[in-house]
């Protein structure tokens, strides 16, 4: 009982002292400790009332007048812009609109193309007049499955090899065939950060390109797109940017490549003149050529205003990291206390480098277990075969909500005999 008090103590002291802990009431919670944010974040309070203008006003009383007076035409690459610091980029880089799924298709095929006009392999597979060339995609062989069969598909189009590579063995998996590296910043199961700087290093120096998944990153911790020349990235915003269910992912072309980006959809809305209506196909300048077909503006403004927590609470990536790596620690910490040795099993790295915003521990009957503590108010989620993950959202999660889930697990499991 006296390491209870002590751990639920502790974590009052950690609150009080939280300099985030104020962001917390920015958002709509409940009693519930949420540690599920790594898949859909908390809805930010004033959001509701920003939809329901766009909704009543922008489109009920200004109708079609709002692409040019609410700024819908703008939106993809002034939210862009919004979120480019998040990640280290500097404005003009980022566009917002479609899925991860969408983007990581555009940003992979657009890669291979640019390693075609590099010399070598075109892009459908031809060998040119330099040899070879480069005919491959290395893709995480740990990725989310959908970059995988986006890679896969991009491979047969574009008529190269695909090879799946853990991220750690990529160095020496490159070679002089290699076109494109498609790597996820953060694991999805385990929760493990990987190197982005060494690791686009290692991918420049073997004259290939670097295309990084953010989902799992992006408002969880600094990523330096542009300080490390990262080349291309995607990244979903309904995670820990809280943008909402189906939110639209968004696109970096780092700014010395746009000219060379060839999306391989080249909608209406990339066009140099959208309104021209012309048969041929010339790109925009810039970040645009991402841009596709009309977009979702709903869900669009619904992120917009969701960014907003960032701007007007002065929160910082930095300090968001330091929080998020205090809260981690912290639950690995109560779990070692609460929980029968030998019950759970942590897979997620105990090196801050190595670690992302969200821990995994492996259980046998995880499934199960997850379900009962979801009905005890402890919300995480479940991951085949046996992996309980807990995304911890360090704008609203506070160290007594990680010290109560460890608590309740440790409670759940007991019960489970």
């Amino acid at each position: 009982m006296s390491e209870l008090l002590d751990l639920a103590g502790e974590a009052g002291k950690l609150d009080a002292a939280d300099g985030l802990a104020a962001v917390r009431e920015r958002f709509v919670l409940d009693d519930v400790t949420y540690l599920d944010g790594n898949s859909l974040g908390a809805l930010p309070a004033h959001v509701p009332d920003r939809v329901a203008d766009v909704v009543r006003r922008q489109w009920g009383e200004l109708r079609i007048r709002s692409w040019e007076e609410s700024g819908w035409w703008t939106a993809p690459e002034r939210i862009g812009d919004r979120i480019a610091p998040l990640v280290g980029a500097a404005a003009g880089q980022v566009v917002v609109g479609d899925s991860t799924s969408v983007n990581v298709f555009k940003a992979l095929v657009a890669a291979v193309r640019m390693a075609a006009q590099d010399g070598g392999v075109g892009a459908d597979g031809g060998v040119g007049a330099d040899g070879p060339g480069r005919d491959e995609i290395l893709v995480d062989a740990t990725t989310f499955p959908t970059d995988g069969y986006i890679a896969e598909s991009a491979a047969r189009m574009t008529g190269c090899t695909l090879r799946p590579v853990a991220p750690a063995e990529v160095p020496s998996a490159l070679g002089d065939r290699t076109a494109a590296v498609l790597l996820n910043h953060v694991d999805y199961r385990t929760g493990r950060l990987h190197d982005l700087p060494a690791l686009t290093a290692a991918v420049h120096a073997a004259g290939a390109y670097a295309v990084w998944d953010l989902c799992h990153s992006a408002g969880a911790l600094p990523v330096g797109l542009d300080e490390h020349g990262v080349d291309l990235a995607v990244g979903c915003t309904y995670k820990y940017l809280n943008g909402g269910p189906g939110s639209p992912a968004y696109l970096y072309v780092r700014r010395d490549l746009q000219a060379r980006f060839d999306s391989p959809l080249p909608g209406w809305n990339s066009h140099a003149e959208p309104f021209g209506m012309r048969p041929g196909y010339e790109p925009a300048s810039g970040a645009l050529r991402g841009r596709v077909g009309t977009p979702d503006i709903l869900s669009l403004l619904a992120l917009e205003a969701a960014l907003d927590v960032w701007d007007e609470d002065a929160v910082s990536v930095a300090a968001v990291r330091a929080k998020s790596l205090a809260l981690t620690d912290f639950f690995l910490r109560c779990v070692g206390e609460y929980v029968p040795g030998g019950r759970v099993e942590s897979v997620t790295p105990a090196a801050h480098a190595e670690r992302g915003s969200q821990v995994a521990l492996r259980c046998e009957d995880a499934g199960d277990v997850m379900k009962r503590l979801i009905e005890r108010g402890v919300v995480g989620d479940f991951r085949a075969p046996d992996v309980l993950r807990f995304g911890f959202t360090p704008l609203y999660v506070g160290f007594a909500d990680v010290e109560r889930a460890a608590r309740v697990l440790a409670q759940t499991l007991d019960a489970a005999g």
